[in-house]
């Protein structure tokens, strides 16, 4: 895995064998932040990274310039090494080990971009409460983007506040706006 741009461009990232993740591919990450440029200030946005797994994509918006990034993960293993990865390239990242659900449920702040990588096994009713918590409970900022990535084999179409869905490989990457 590599950095794709900003101060850290082109660093490799090395990922432990035993984290139990499914990076999303360099290809999905610069078509994604390609979009995502297109619509933001890097230097004024906060982001939130939830599912972060190896923190590939809160390592790409810090080295872009992202103003706060926080990354949620609920496996010790995954939380530890993007700590690692965060102090080695002195990076601008909140590191918080939490369930997803209850971070959300519990959290104050807002956000102008959120990913959301979940495990391929979740079921409709599963993306639905995610987009439902950042939706309802004010998660998102009134011009913020909420970005779910997700299995091609899942149409997301039908959740209130889609507005489009991108496909890369394998997974696909809806977007979500208020």
């Amino acid at each position: 895995m590599r950095i794709i741009s900003g101060n850290n461009r082109g660093k490799r990232i090395n990922i432990p064998k035993n984290l139990p993740i499914r990076p999303t591919t360099d290809q999905s990450k610069e078509a994604i932040f390609n979009i995502i440029y297109n619509k933001y200030d890097f230097e004024n946005i906060k982001v939130l990274d939830l599912f972060s797994g190896s923190g590939s994509i809160s390592y790409e918006f810090s080295s872009r310039g992202a103003n706060q990034v926080t990354s949620v993960d609920n496996n010790h293993k995954c939380v530890k090494f993007i700590k690692s990865v965060v102090s080695e390239l002195n990076l601008n990242i909140n590191v918080v080990k939490s369930d997803v659900i209850k971070f959300l449920k519990a959290n104050n702040f807002r956000y102008d971009i959120i990913f959301c990588d979940p495990p391929y096994n979740y079921s409709l009713e599963n993306y639905k409460e995610i987009q439902n918590l950042i939706f309802n409970d004010k998660t998102l900022n009134s011009n913020g983007i909420f970005i779910l990535e997700h299995s091609k084999i899942i149409k997301l179409d039908s959740i209130e506040n889609f507005r489009e869905s991108r496909e890369y490989g394998g997974c696909s990457f809806s977007f979500f706006y208020l």
